[in-house]
Order: C-alpha cells, then structure tokens, then sequence
C-alpha cells in the first residue's frame, strides 16, 4: 500500500498514466455497486410474477373470462333502466237485451274479472239490435237506442250475452229469432243458453220436451196437464170422437 502511495505522489508516473484513470481512482465507494450475494438474493427475492399469483389477480382473470362469455357494454356507458310496461286488458263487453226499467249497468260498476279486466255494459233492447255474425270473426252487434232523449249508435264486438227478454211473439214485428240465430253463429255465450233462448220461441216446442219427461219419469213423478197440439186451422178428416183419446182437457177443431 505504501508503495502505491510512493506511486502515486510521483508526478512523472501519474503523467504516464492514461487519461481519466485517475478520476475514475477518485470516484466514491458508494457509487460503485457490488454484485449481491446469494445470501442477500434469496433474503430478498423479486417479486416477478407476484401479480399474477396473488388471489385479486386470479379472481380478475376469473370475472375476465366470464366478461368474454356475457356481452358487455363499452366502459363509461350506462344503460338506462328499461321501464316494465304493465299489459292493459281490454274491457270486456257484456249485452244485456233487455227494456229501460232495468238499469244493469249498476250492478256490474266496479266489478273486475279476475280482479283486474273491467266489464262495459251494452243494454238494448232486441228491436234496437241489428248483428252480423262470421265464421272466425265473432258476431259483430249494431245498436240504435235513444237515451236521455239523444240517439246513440254503436257498433261493437260482445264478449257475453245476457238475455233478458223475449225473442217471440205473436205480435207483429216482434219476432227477432234471427237475431238468436247469429248470436249463435257467432259463438257467443249467454244466460240463459241462447239454444233455450230460441226454443222458447215457441210454446208447443217447450211443452213437447215436457211430454218427454213426462213419459220418462210417469204421471205420479212428472204430472202434466195434456194438450192437443194442432199444426194449423184446416179442419182435420172425419174421425168419430172415438178414434180420438179421452180426456177433460182435449181440444176440439
């Protein structure tokens, strides 16, 4: 070491030597770094691929794969709430054929069906219908009434019919089976049925379903008060009252 020294203070060796040998000589220990042991290394490890083994980065690349399975919008972008809209039941329409003294319209106010379909009520009488019925498209119904002294006209699609008087009379005009008839073209159902509606249109007809029940169940269950239907008023051939059945209530052409 002291030879170095004796070296150096020499101004005719230091002149010799290469140029910035010296400053590198003169540059601090602390700037130098050296090589660390394998002691120091293992003590203090690089954390290389620590990222990728820690439990966020794995449970990142787990939501990263379920993200390439669901379409995403793009970042930033947030989609507005789709507001549910409710489903509006249209009201279903009840014809009542009935006159005015009635008010059926009262009796259905506030009434839902299920709860949640309201009922309109349509009230004519039958000379102030006129219908058209069809094979798929249902019966559609033309009403003329006069209310309160106004003419009201109205077309519309029934969804029921309640049958509140009757479709036959003798009187003249008065005779709407036809009207019963494309009510029942048109599939609509009815209280009372409108088949029982049409056969009441005739009298002799009812009472002949009567006959019917009488001869099933016998006299003592089903009593009948018998009758002698004529179908029209030709007089009927020469027969003898004998050939004819006895009874008190026969009627006699």
């Amino acid at each position: 070491m002291n030879f170095l020294r004796r070296r150096l203070s020499d101004s005719s060796f230091v002149a010799n030597l290469p140029n910035g040998y010296m400053a590198d000589l003169q540059r601090p220990d602390s700037s130098t770094s050296s090589p660390a042991s394998p002691a120091m290394e293992r003590r203090h490890p690089q954390p290389l691929a620590a990222s990728f083994s820690s439990p966020g980065s794995s449970l990142f690349s787990s939501f990263s794969s379920a993200v390439k399975q669901t379409p995403q919008t793009p970042v930033g972008v947030v989609e507005p709430p789709v507001p549910s809209t409710p489903v509006v039941q249209r009201p279903r329409i009840l014809l009542v054929i009935d006159d005015t003294h009635t008010d059926w319209s009262k009796y259905f106010q506030g009434k839902k069906l299920n709860g949640e379909i309201e009922i309109r009520v349509e009230q004519a009488e039958f000379s102030e219908l006129n219908l058209a019925a069809y094979v798929t498209g249902g019966c559609v119904v033309d009403m003329q009434v006069i209310r309160n002294g106004t003419k009201v006209v109205r077309s519309f699609k029934p969804d029921f019919i309640l049958v509140r008087q009757h479709a036959y009379s003798m009187a003249l005009g008065e005779d709407y089976r036809s009207l019963v008839i494309g009510l029942q073209y048109g599939g609509l159902p009815a209280v009372n049925s409108l088949y029982s509606v049409y056969n009441f249109c005739s009298k002799p007809w009812v009472f002949s379903q009567l006959i019917k029940i009488f001869h099933s169940l016998g006299p003592e269950k089903f009593p009948l008060v018998e009758q002698t239907f004529f179908a029209n008023h030709k007089p009927m051939g020469r027969r003898t009252r004998s050939d004819l059945p006895s009874g008190p209530n026969i009627l006699w052409i």
